[in-house]
This record gives structure tokens, C-alpha cells and sequence, in this order.
């Protein structure tokens, strides 16, 4: 009748301890969610914010630059016309390369930010450059 008892204390421990790991598990997989999820929208919000900075910078270059080259030509409309069809040609290029120059990069860095480990020198994404580095010399 002892061990039957003991037993069933054993069976309500291990069940305790279970019950208290699978809700400290839970709870440090929110917690790391709500971290990496932080770090990528800081990251974005920032890279967005510079985005808009140097827009805003490059909007008024090309006005100048625009106005320049009107006053060169005699007509003002025809800078205008020319840093368009730059910019035109500067899409098409973009559009032809999107992949490479856009989706690529930033699918990296989210992918990067996820997956870093903020402590350990074991980092997902330095070994995922490495496996691509091998795959490409092959």
C-alpha cells in the first residue's frame, strides 16, 4: 500500500513539474516573439524613416537638377521631361532586377533579425550564409 502511494506521489510531481514547464515554455516563447517581433518592426521603422529622408533629399536635387537643365535648354518643361525618362529608364531596370536588388535584401534582413541569437555565439544566419557560400563555389 506504501509503494502505491508513493507512486502516485511520484505520478502528481512529474505531473506538476510538466504542467510548470510546459507553462514556462509557453511563456518564454511569447516573450521571445514579442522580442524579435520588436526588433523588426524598430529595424523597419527606422530603415523606413531614412527612406523618406533621402526621398525627401532627392525630391528637391531633382527639382533643382531639373530646373538646371531647363535653363540650359531654354525651356524648363524639357528638364523636367529628361529627369523623368532618367528615372523612367532607372524603373525599368529596378523592375528587371527587382529579386536581386529588393526582394532578396530585405527578405534577408527579416529573415536575419528573426533568427538572430542575441546570446550565443551560435547565430542561424552567419550558417546560413556559409552553406550558401559553399553551394555557390560548387
Amino acid at each position: 500500500m506504501n509503494s502505491n502511494t508513493d507512486m502516485a506521489k511520484s505520478i502528481d510531481m512529474l505531473y506538476e513539474k510538466a504542467k510548470k514547464y510546459t507553462g514556462t515554455s509557453a511563456e518564454l516563447f511569447a516573450l521571445n516573439t514579442v522580442d524579435k517581433t520588436a526588433d523588426v518592426l524598430s529595424s523597419l521603422t527606422a530603415i523606413v524613416l531614412l527612406v523618406i529622408v533621402v526621398a525627401m533629399f532627392t525630391l528637391f536635387v531633382n527639382v533643382g537638377l531639373s530646373l538646371f537643365i531647363g535653363s540650359l535648354l531654354n525651356a524648363y518643361y524639357l528638364g523636367f521631361f529628361i529627369v523623368s525618362a532618367f528615372y523612367l529608364v532607372l524603373a525599368l531596370v529596378l523592375y528587371a532586377f527587382k529579386d536581386k536588388f529588393i526582394k532578396m535584401p530585405v527578405a534577408n534582413l527579416i529573415i536575419a533579425k528573426l533568427l538572430k541569437s542575441k546570446n550565443s555565439d551560435f547565430n542561424i544566419p552567419d550558417i546560413l550564409k556559409e552553406t550558401n557560400h559553399e553551394h555557390e563555389e560548387v
